[in-house]
Formats: structure tokens, C-alpha cells, sequence
């Protein structure tokens, strides 16, 4: 009876996020400079860095956004916790989405020029685990890590509704930006304006 109940609701909120894809724009007003404001509900949240699962201070405190646990799609073990003390950014991408496959070079280039300075945390979802794999492979970006979300835990935890969609978070993670960026394109100079 309850796999009829959530079914569903599963199935409507799949339509929605695939109505979303490519759609060109973030779900928060942006201001005269084109970032987007943090939503007051958004859980404070903290930066990333490398492969290695996050490079953050192991003497700064995670935020409480950061207090989770999850697995890469390499099957991996991942702790958000140490991503602690830099400023980060969370793509969350799906693998058959085309907007997400245009984001894939300008990230992977911002993971690598703010490598020990920000982190980059790819939160792949909508799919299974084996379709996210070969995302990773086929656009290049293994260099950073990516979850895989199967369930969707991450995405709820930070309110995520579309793929192709970024998330910034400056270094006491306090999110200072959200929203698609076509192309990837302004990621760098947000990031950029974090780490000086």
C-alpha cells in the first residue's frame, strides 16, 4: 500500500525536474549583479575542495548543512563534514540532462584552477548509478568528486527541485549563490570572488 502512495508523488516529482532541465535560469531572483539571494530557509552550509573527499580545516567546525554522509559514484565513502572552512560548490546534475552536459568542462576547469582553495562536489541524481558513472567518464570530470544520490537525500537537504543547478557556498557556508549558469558561464568569478 505504501509503495502505491509514493509512487505518485515519485512520478510528479520527476515531471517537474525534467520540465526543468535547460530551462536557463535558477529558481531565486537574481540582483543587479546576476547572483541570486540565499533563501532564509537554506541551512547554513560549508565549503569543499578535492578528490580526497573535501580538503577542508580539520580544526574548523562543520556547519550543521555539512552534518551528512554519503557514497561517490566510484563507491566511495564521503563526509560533507570535511569539506569544513573553504568555499564550495555543489553542481547537481543528472546524466541525461544536456544543460548539466554543457556545465561539465567550465566546472571541471574551476575544480581544477581553485584546487586547495574551494571545493567542487558534483551531486549526481534522477538516475542510477551506472548512467552517472559514464556521465563522469564521457565529460571529463573524474578530477572531482561526485555523489551518487540515487534516493535524492542530498538534493532534499539542500532543497534542490531542477538539475544543472549550482549551489555556492562561501567558506563559513553560508550559501552566497544559487541557480543554473548556462554553460557554466560566471561560475569562475563567483568562486573566484571567494577565494581572492
Amino acid at each position: 500500500m505504501r509503495a502505491r502512495t509514493l509512487l505518485p508523488a515519485a512520478l510528479t516529482a520527476a515531471l517537474l525536474t525534467l520540465t526543468a532541465c535547460g530551462s536557463g535560469g535558477g529558481s531565486a531572483p537574481a540582483d543587479d549583479e546576476g547572483t541570486s539571494p540565499s533563501k532564509p530557509s537554506s541551512p547554513a552550509q560549508s565549503p569543499t575542495d578535492s578528490y580526497g573527499g573535501g580538503s577542508g580545516s580539520l580544526d574548523v567546525k562543520a556547519p550543521a548543512a555539512l552534518n551528512f554522509a554519503a557514497t561517490t559514484v566510484d563507491g566511495k565513502p564521503f563526509d560533507a563534514k570535511t569539506l569544513a572552512g573553504k568555499p564550495t560548490v555543489l553542481w547537481f546534475w543528472a546524466p541525461w540532462c544536456p544543460t548539466c552536459k554543457g556545465q561539465a568542462a567550465e566546472t571541471a576547469k574551476v575544480a581544477a584552477n581553485q584546487h586547495g582553495k574551494a571545493n567542487v562536489v558534483g551531486v549526481a541524481g534522477l538516475d542510477t548509478n551506472t548512467a552517472m558513472r559514464a556521465f563522469v567518464s564521457g565529460t571529463g570530470t573524474g578530477s572531482f568528486p561526485h555523489l551518487s544520490d540515487e534516493k535524492g537525500e542530498v538534493w532534499k537537504r539542500f532543497k534542490i527541485t531542477q538539475q544543472s543547478y549550482y549551489v555556492i557556498l562561501d567558506q563559513t557556508g553560508m550559501t552566497v549563490y544559487e541557480g543554473v549558469l548556462p554553460g557554466g558561464k560566471g561560475l569562475a568569478e563567483k568562486v573566484a570572488a571567494l577565494t581572492g
